[in-house]
């Protein structure tokens, strides 16, 4: 009998033995089952962010040669807008004459034209008041001595019709005078376009004596009439429409 029972206690110290190894061995299994998804769902998780650190060098790489594009298309954009520039200067400039002379010119009457003549409304505020000859018109001290027709109250002379102004007159339209101006109310008188004028300006002295005959002059309108010499840009001697 005790044999029996030591062999029983055998027997079952033996079967104990290996089942509770076993056991444990298949809980630590279905443990480590379980945290595997984990460990899949961390290790997407930790690869994302080294993604994401790949692909900003990239896009930093990327803004320097955008960068660089945009600056290259900059300067072929600025001459264009430059060229295009001074064109639309040029014809704001050349449309600005006409404008001018076809909104300023007033109503007036030959009548009263005439009287203003008669009383040389033009030599006011200090102007010239004329010469008994031709060689006394050459003034040392042009700059200051010269008047605009702002300066001389206003030009209050006949007007040129506008339509026949545009045929014969303007900055295209130049001429020479055929002789030298003969003296008419102590200033130079002259014809130009089927018109006669009278110089109630003097001329700088450093023109030739014969600049009337030698250089090309043109007739332009400016609140006033105002004899133009091309070979002196920017001077204007002021004229007045003699009736």
């Amino acid at each position: 009998m005790q044999y029996v029972r030591a062999s029983l206690t055998a027997a079952l110290f033996l079967a104990y033995g290996t089942v509770i190894p076993a056991y444990a061995q298949r809980g630590d299994a279905k443990q480590e089952q379980a945290r595997a998804p984990e460990k899949q769902q961390s290790k997407p998780q930790q690869a994302a962010p080294r993604a994401a650190q790949q692909q900003r060098p990239q896009a930093q790489a990327a803004q320097p040669q955008a960068r660089a594009q945009q600056q290259a298309q900059r300067p072929q954009q600025a001459p264009q807008q430059q060229a295009q520039r001074p064109q639309q200067a040029r014809q704001q400039q050349a449309q600005r004459p006409q404008q001018a002379r076809q909104q300023q010119q007033p109503q007036r009457t030959q009548g009263q034209a005439v009287a203003w003549q008669k009383q040389r409304g033009w030599a006011t505020q200090g102007a010239w008041q004329g010469h008994s000859s031709w060689q006394q018109g050459g003034d040392r001290n042009w700059d200051s001595d010269h008047r605009t027709w702002a300066q001389r109250g206003g030009y209050g002379g006949y007007y040129i019709p506008q339509a026949r102004f545009d045929l014969s007159f303007g900055s295209r339209h130049w001429f020479r005078m055929r002789s030298r101006p003969a003296m008419y109310m102590g200033y130079p008188r002259f014809s130009y376009g089927g018109l006669s004028f009278m110089l109630v300006d003097p001329w700088p002295e450093s023109w030739a004596e014969n600049w009337y005959a030698t250089d090309d002059l043109y007739i332009d309108y400016d609140d006033g009439y105002y004899l133009y010499n091309r070979r002196y840009p920017g001077v204007g001697l002021a004229i007045t429409v003699a009736l």
